[in-house]
């Protein structure tokens, strides 16, 4: 069994998803609701995200757009922590997702962890970057 975050946006996905592909590597898979199969009865909208899935070695993050005509809900309660084995890899992650975004702790060493990070990057989805260090 795998748990997969599965994040939703209020027309964005394509534009975050875009920019975690940057930032994270990995394969980005994507339809638009427009490549959705006539028979679904989806809404025709090249510019909505169906559903993405950005797989990063053993890691996937999948999402979509809110479809159109349903309320849209801000994700709340919960983070798309990165665990990373560097401090250059935490600083990296945390200067690209970060950029536009709000940060509520920045990347600094906590008695935890080398590097601990907090923050909502520009599209409202909220991650946390932790760099344990040596064990």
């Amino acid at each position: 069994m795998r748990i997969i975050p599965y994040l939703t946006f209020n027309g964005r996905c394509k534009e975050a998803f875009a920019l975690y592909k940057e930032v994270l590597g990995g394969e980005l898979f994507s339809m638009s609701f427009a490549e959705a199969p006539e028979d679904v009865g989806m809404p025709k909208d090249a510019n909505l995200i169906l559903h993405a899935c950005l797989t990063v070695g053993d890691f996937s993050l999948m999402a979509s757009d809110c479809p159109p005509g349903q309320p849209y809900h801000k994700p709340q309660g919960v983070s798309v922590s990165l665990n990373v084995d560097s401090v250059a890899q935490a600083e990296r992650l945390f200067d690209g997702l970060s950029a536009g975004g709000s940060v509520r702790m920045p990347l600094a060493k906590t008695f935890w962890a080398e590097r601990f990070a907090m923050f909502e990057d520009r599209f409202g989805i909220a991650w946390m970057v932790n760099c344990e260090g040596r064990k």
